[in-house]
């Protein structure tokens, strides 16, 4: 019997039709039709695919000879893939929506966090203010602090709510039928919300620096003037980057279920990789910041530490990403 001919007996076994096979291979209809007409072999890994997804060895599928249809040998201890039933995939939709807006505010809190400081500090320097730059820099430090305590504290609670299902960007799964399907439906409905989120956010990040340019404008030699100015241009950045945050976070969710993009089978097994150099990056970036801003005392100076690590960030993703990819071969 034929490769051709035990898949079309498998098939209709498990009581599928071609369209709900290809949807388990993600793969197309008219593929599957080729490999059931004869006119086409799928590759090794979809063999393997179809060796689980059935519970046959790869002998029976690819050898003609072998007539009987034994169970999966065990023998090579490869794991079972996981499958992701409906329920699995619109609980874990459901979350990542939830939380998208308390990790998009937690953000826009860290970019925020220094502003205090920046207002105290240009008070402390007004004559008859009764603030000593001491007093200002302690108390901005202490605001500081408590800001991004409570944004990691948001960063946490959102973490647990999605710890169980860490699998899907972790490990290679299979999905049940129906569910690439829904998951697909909702990412298009989502499609004009994602667009429309990305322009906003483009465009506050854009205009940020219009405030910043209009206290120079005004009056380049008010200290005041000029930190409530590059407050508002941070304010607008951090604006721009809920936008971003918020529509990525949810976006993200369909590609982790459809296992494409950037959580693709291959990219999957390097987002480990590139999330420990992203921590190691911004955590170096945060002690540069605090440590300029702790032995100059000049904080509004200092952060220009992140717009240059915001700049050098990409470049530093794409050589460690090159370097992983030399190590993979």
């Amino acid at each position: 019997m034929i490769f051709a001919d035990k898949l079309i007996r498998l098939r209709k076994k498990s009581g599928w039709s071609q369209e709900e096979l290809a949807e388990q291979m993600h793969v197309s209809r008219q593929a599957v039709s080729k490999w059931e007409g004869a006119q086409s072999v799928p590759d090794v890994e979809k063999i393997i695919m179809l060796s689980q997804l059935f519970g046959v060895t790869t002998d029976y599928l690819l050898k003609d000879e072998i007539e009987d249809e034994p169970e999966t040998a065990q023998a090579d201890d490869t794991p079972a893939v996981r499958r992701v039933s409906m329920e699995e995939a619109s609980a874990f939709l459901a979350v990542k929506e939830a939380t998208a807006r308390p990790i998009a505010l937690g953000v826009l809190m860290c970019i925020m966090s220094p502003v205090c400081m920046f207002i105290l500090g240009a008070l402390s320097e007004m004559p008859g203010s009764g603030i000593s730059e001491n007093a200002a820099g302690g108390a901005g430090t202490i605001i500081m602090l408590v800001i991004v305590a409570a944004a990691v504290a948001l960063f946490i609670h959102s973490g647990s709510r999605t710890a169980p299902f860490q699998y899907l960007e972790k490990e290679i799964f299979e999905t049940e039928y129906g569910v690439s399907g829904m998951v697909r439906e909702r990412r298009e409905r989502f499609r004009g919300t994602y667009t429309r989120s990305n322009i906003a956010g483009a465009g506050l990040c854009i205009l940020s620096m219009v405030p910043l340019f209009g206290g120079v404008i005004v009056d380049d030699t008010n200290d005041l003037l000029m930190v409530l100015s590059l407050s508002c241009m941070f304010a607008c950045v951090g604006a721009g980057v809920v936008f971003f945050v918020r529509a990525g976070i949810i976006w993200e969710s369909f590609d982790k279920l459809l296992q494409e993009g950037e959580w693709s089978r291959r990219k999957k097994l390097r987002s480990t990789f590139t999330l420990t150099v992203a921590t190691v990056y911004w955590c170096c970036a945060a002690a540069i910041y605090l440590a300029c801003g702790m032995f100059t005392g000049e904080w509004e100076r200092s952060c220009v530490v992140w717009v240059v690590a915001a700049v050098l960030y990409p470049a530093v993703a794409a050589v460690c990403g090159a370097l992983y990819k030399r190590g993979e071969e």
